[in-house]
């Protein structure tokens, strides 16, 4: 952000070093209106995660750029000024149309207010305004009953009477919007039939199975353009060859539950796979790999991501430098980054510089796949299922609990040979977990 005396200039922030451009995906403050330093400002949304931007300063908020429109970073997207008056004509881009404050409607009842200037601040009472954030209401659809048409609190608490609502969580509510749901005639399962994401899931499955309408397309675009780019990209660039083998899990099984009970905290079998692979890896510094602009280059760091299912698409948090990290340690860690990215609020660095994937569907109860690599790393493990049956141990027959592993490498950097006896390792670190920590 930049300032003179007189307004400060805010632009789309870089928040990594990677990031070059983000989606400004809402305005959390109206134009015109006054907006306090550290208050939330806007909603950007970047090829890792969505992240809420606080007002960097005090001031009068006239938009440049409108919601919805990707943002090269450093570019103005706002001014906050002293005054209404003191805000310049503004540089705006000439393909993004001029922001206009929407309409005011009126409660039933209650005379239409006229509407107001996009360069002038609603008058309103601090109590009415403080009211009116907390209730998420627009102030401008507000009519003012004080002195000089000012709106006090009283009007704001008789507004949010009369305006209908609808209960829902954020994410359904991005969801429904992006596919031209309305929400109304949508059922909520959540808490005070609250409409959950998968409320709005429920509801566009029921209209796809009525007949495909334009209003029914989920645009390719956002975290599901990049998704759909790189993994493109990495299936037509790497010739990928995928082995599938399985392990007796049942002592991993064992060991969870006895950490389970000693450590008083449920440890989830990714952080026992984050703690196998990186081991595995160490011992196998050839599959630790990527293809650089001078060849193949050994990775010295081993950054173990974690495929996660959240309702934007798939995400992959790291683990960094997991062989120095404790069981307990990858665990909290690995929570930390799955809560973060299931909450859509993963920082930068959480999705960044990671050497190795692993992918589990085992709760799907899917066995073996073909996962696809993770660019720019070099294979990626797939892990199925853990199914009791039975196998056949020194020619008898007993019941274990097995494991699918499929490993997909970049057949241009790893041979067969060298990804097969990573993946006999991996097998028989989740046969032995013991060795893990010897």
């Amino acid at each position: 952000m930049t300032g003179s005396s007189a307004s400060y200039q805010v632009v789309m922030p870089r928040l990594g070093l990677t990031m070059t451009e983000a989606t400004l995906v809402e305005w959390r403050r109206q134009e015109g209106e006054w907006v306090e330093k550290g208050e939330p400002l806007f909603v950007l949304e970047s090829d890792k995660s969505t992240l809420e931007i606080e007002a960097p300063a005090s001031g009068v908020l006239h938009i440049l750029i409108a919601a919805g429109e990707r943002v090269p970073v450093n570019e103005p997207i706002a001014l906050l000024a002293a005054t209404p008056e003191a805000i310049a004509p503004p540089h705006v881009r000439s393909e993004a149309p001029p922001v206009r404050p929407p309409s005011p409607v009126a409660p039933p009842g209650l005379p239409i207010a006229p509407p107001s200037c996009g360069s002038r601040l609603t008058p309103a009472s601090p109590k009415a305004r403080k009211l009116a954030r907390r209730l998420g209401l627009n102030l401008e659809s507000v009519v003012g009953t004080g002195v000089r048409g000012m709106i006090v609190a009283a009007d704001v608490e008789r507004a949010a009477v009369l305006r209908p609502t609808t209960k829902a969580s954020p994410v359904a509510r991005r969801l429904a919007a992006s596919a031209g749901l309305d929400l109304s005639a949508v059922a909520g399962t959540g808490p005070g039939k609250r409409i959950m994401r998968e409320d709005v899931e429920q509801a566009l499955s029921e209209r796809m199975t009525v007949g495909p309408t334009p209003a029914g397309s989920l645009p390719l675009s956002g975290l599901r353009g990049v998704i759909a780019e790189r993994l493109s990209a990495s299936w037509r660039e790497r010739p990928h060859v995928t082995l599938t083998t399985e392990a007796d899990a049942t002592e991993l099984v064992s060991m969870r539950q006895q950490a389970n009970a000693w450590l008083g905290e449920k440890v989830s079998y990714n952080a026992f796979l984050v703690a196998v692979v990186a081991r595995a890896l160490g011992e196998h510094p050839g599959m630790n790999i990527r293809l650089g602009t001078a060849g193949i280059e050994r990775l010295a760091e081993i950054n173990i991501g974690v495929a996660v299912d959240t309702g934007r698409g798939l995400l992959v948090p790291v683990v960094r430098d997991a062989p120095s990290l404790s069981l307990l340690q990858i665990h909290r860690r690995l929570s930390e980054l799955v809560e973060r990215a299931l909450a859509g609020r993963s920082l930068p660095d959480d999705l960044t510089g990671g050497t190795f994937t692993i992918t589990n569907l085992g709760m799907f109860e899917i066995d073996a796949f073909t996962p696809i690599i993770n660019p720019p790393e070099s294979a990626i493990l797939g892990v199925g299922r853990i199914l009791a049956r039975p196998v056949v141990v020194e020619r008898q027959i007993v019941v274990r609990d097995m494991m699918a592993l499929s490993l997909s490498f970049d057949h241009r950097l790893i041979d067969g040979a060298p990804a097969a006896r990573f993946l006999q390792r991996v097998r028989q670190l989740i046969e032995r977990p013991l060795a893990i920590f010897l």
